[in-house]
């Protein structure tokens, strides 16, 4: 990998990088430029491997809106139920309430200005479409610029068909991908005939060119052509003045795949069961065996990358590999041709689960962060999978285990609405459990556990009735099936919801339960700390502030021991709840930040806007009641897209309501609005940001207040605040 970025990707926004040198596309460039200007949506078409993707990427890396450029592949997906989804997630407005996710871009793109690169929809134009309309319509601050093999059809839309290549951009293409392919390549006198013949062969499709490109290391130009000639010979009958673009693509894959060596083409069409990227070790599992054994897929999958069928990737979570749509789909077809189609997507479901059911345990460790990254990377091929077992027969229990097993990162990670509708879907086709369990109905583990996570969601996201119904669903059947693991879960989220609706009698009774049920059980991990965690919160909230801390000192310990970080925030959230109650100002603020920076980083919404809450009380107490405003006021914009503010609770609200008490008393109501409204306009990074800076400055009081004292003494006393050190002409101090 290259590495390079295209100009401008400095600028706020998720633009992929450049992996290597952009040839050509001038006037392309400039007219798309033109034409951002002065439309809103902007589509680019063209044949597959025709460059659409990388010109949009180019075209956008050169604007410069204020909210930055914002790309979205949709290639991965095929349920346009997901679109927006996976609009939300490139566009990062985390949002943990049960509003639709249409709802919350609509919210989230109100009064920004921004640029959205939308590539590879066209297998679910339709939903596209209509949702790009709605955003457009609501959000005159929205640009979309598209790129696919068709128009969106929507009004207002301006299209660029994109040509292939011209002769001189082709050879140019041709000539540097050989050069990466063979060092030192050039198309000098002796073949550049052949070269420009290829081009003109392949239509100046630059995936064509690069597939031939690759091939080489192994055939001189002149070799190429001759092969070339004979497969188009062989599919068209000598028609080549009559060959449509997009079957030269097809044509010139065909030719790239039938040089292939067997093992090669097996795993080509093996791999077009991934959705987007894939790690090896996937592959190996994945496609390994029945004619290709495990352990040469690694030489197997290095040729078809010699051979610029598989790219190569860096990612958050490390190396992966990816093969381009139109690449995939020639697999994708062959695989179907020889029957292989059901027993790959099993093996793919298969992996995955095994790798959520490996995250889910690994999240209780030091490796937390990473956990998050990878759920993150191989979030398409998790949807994949789920989609797998929700739409095939008799698959539906995995789709439970799976998405009751990432219940780590629907609520950890900022992923609340997507995980209920996986939830949903996989517990009843209709969208949620709806009633009572029939008495018949089989006894299935899985079944449980995705219950009380879609309790957990719901209680999270403040709809009370559907927690209460996940939740009492799941207790009567783990009741009737005598399954004592969720039956402590059950109870756990009930005593959670209590303590959100302000009954802290019950959460006490309920979270005291679960906790001894988990003791019995042997169970240690981030939900059993959350639960003391919780406990600690009532304990907290009826005045019993020193078993409160006793209970948080504990799970620091443990958290500590495990290398738990994301629980380890709540519990800073409470201990600093319990310092700045007993007057520990100072130490309230570091808890809090240290919290609040971990929180941000894992996308937890909740975390950090509770943190952000308690954090104005600080700083009012602090005697600054501007800031303690102004981040009240960033509060009040983040709990938009996390549910009722302070979950509607008298109880939560307490130190939010003294704050705003102590600031409106020092700054007047007038001030105090004024301040309140610029924090609403403050976006999420900025907030913490802003907070952090703060309390690394306030850590350094102490030292700027001593440095004071002894500088006014020195005044004073009209002597150095030092001493000449013997024998020296130097101070110290």
């Amino acid at each position: 990998m290259r590495g390079t970025q295209p100009p401008g990707a400095g600028a706020r926004g998720n633009l992929p990088l450049e992996l290597d040198a952009f040839v050509g596309r001038t006037a392309e460039l400039a007219e798309l430029a033109g034409l951002l200007g002065a439309a809103r949506l902007v589509t680019v078409t063209g044949v597959g491997g025709v460059g659409k993707s990388r010109l949009a990427a180019r075209a956008a890396a050169r604007t410069r809106p204020r909210d930055g450029v914002w790309h979205v592949g949709l290639s991965p997906v095929r349920d346009p139920d997901l679109v927006a989804y996976a609009l939300a997630g490139a566009l990062e407005p985390a949002d943990r309430t049960a509003r639709p996710p249409r709802r919350v871009l609509l919210d989230h793109l109100a009064g920004r200005r921004l640029l959205l690169v939308v590539d590879g929809f066209e297998q679910v134009v339709d939903a596209c479409a209509a949702l790009l309309g709605e955003l457009l319509r609501h959000a005159p601050g929205l640009r979309v610029l598209a790129a696919g093999r068709r128009p969106l059809g929507l009004a207002g839309e301006r299209v660029v068909p994109l040509a292939p290549l011209p002769e001189p951009e082709a050879a140019e293409l041709f000539a540097a991908r050989a050069a990466a392919a063979v060092p030192g390549f050039a198309a000098h006198d002796g073949h550049r005939a052949d070269v420009l013949e290829l081009c003109r062969r392949l239509d100046g499709i630059p995936l064509a060119l690069e597939l031939a490109a690759g091939r080489l290391r192994t055939l001189s130009p002149a070799l190429l052509l001759a092969r070339l000639d004979d497969r188009f010979g062989l599919l068209t009958g000598g028609g080549r003045d009559a060959l449509p673009r997009h079957r030269t693509l097809r044509t010139a894959i065909g030719w790239s795949h039938e040089l292939c060596a067997p093992r090669e083409r097996l795993l080509w069409a093996r791999l077009s069961v991934f959705a987007g990227r894939f790690e090896l070790d996937a592959a190996e599992y994945v496609c390994g065996g029945d004619g290709l054994p495990a352990e040469e897929v690694l030489d197997a999958l290095t040729s078809l990358l010699d051979q610029s069928v598989v790219t190569r990737e860096e990612t958050p979570a490390g190396m992966r590999y990816r093969m381009l749509d139109t690449v995939r789909a020639y697999g994708a077809d062959w695989l179907a041709a020889h029957g292989g189609t059901a027993r790959l997507r099993r093996r793919h479901r298969d992996w995955y689960l095994g790798l959520a059911t490996w995250c889910e345990l690994d999240w209780f460790s030091p490796r937390q962060d990473e956990v998050a990254a990878l759920v993150e990377t191989e979030l398409p091929n998790l949807r994949h999978a789920l989609e797998y077992c929700l739409t095939e027969p008799d698959e539906a229990p995995a789709g439970r285990r799976l998405a009751g097993s990432l219940w780590f990162y629907w609520v950890g990670c900022g992923r609340l609405a997507e995980g209920r509708h996986w939830l949903a879907r996989s517990l009843d086709p209709d969208g949620g459990p709806s009633g009572p369990p029939e008495p018949q109905e089989p006894y299935e583990p899985a079944r449980l556990k995705a219950l009380w996570v879609l309790g957990h969601v719901a209680v999270l996201q403040g709809d009370t009735v559907s927690a209460l119904t996940a939740l009492l669903r799941c207790r009567q059947e783990a009741e009737r099936a005598d399954d004592a693991t969720a039956l402590a879960y059950a109870e756990h989220r009930t005593g959670c919801l209590a303590l959100v609706t302000d009954d802290v009698p019950r959460a006490e009774t309920l979270l005291r339960s679960a906790l001894d049920r988990y003791r019995e059980l042997g169970e240690l991990n981030t939900q059993v700390l959350m639960g003391q965690v919780e406990l600690a919160m009532a304990l907290a909230f009826r005045g019993d502030l020193s078993g409160a801390v006793e209970l948080c000192e504990e799970v620091r310990r443990v958290c500590g021991d495990h290398g738990e970080r994301w629980c380890l925030t709540y519990a800073q959230y409470v201990l600093a709840y319990a310092a700045w109650t007993e007057g520990e100002v100072g130490r309230a603020r570091e808890l809090l930040a240290d919290g609040l920076a971990v929180g941000h980083a894992f996308r937890d919404l909740l975390g950090t806007v509770l943190a952000v809450e308690l954090l104005a009380l600080v700083t009012a107490a602090e005697g600054d009641p501007a800031e303690a405003a102004l981040l009240q006021g960033a509060a009040d914009r983040m709990w938009a897209s996390v549910g009722p503010p302070l979950f509607g609770s008298a109880l939560f609200d307490a130190p939010h309501r003294l704050c705003e008490t102590m600031a409106r008393e020092d700054l007047g109501d007038a001030r105090y609005e004024e301040r309140l409204r610029a924090g609403r306009l403050l976006e999420r990074d900025a907030v913490v940001a802003r907070a952090l800076g703060r309390s690394r400055t306030a850590a350094l009081l102490p030292a700027v207040r001593e440095a004071v004292r002894l500088a006014r003494r020195a005044a004073d006393t009209r002597q150095p605040a030092a001493s000449p050190a013997p024998g020296s002409g130097e101070t110290t101090g």
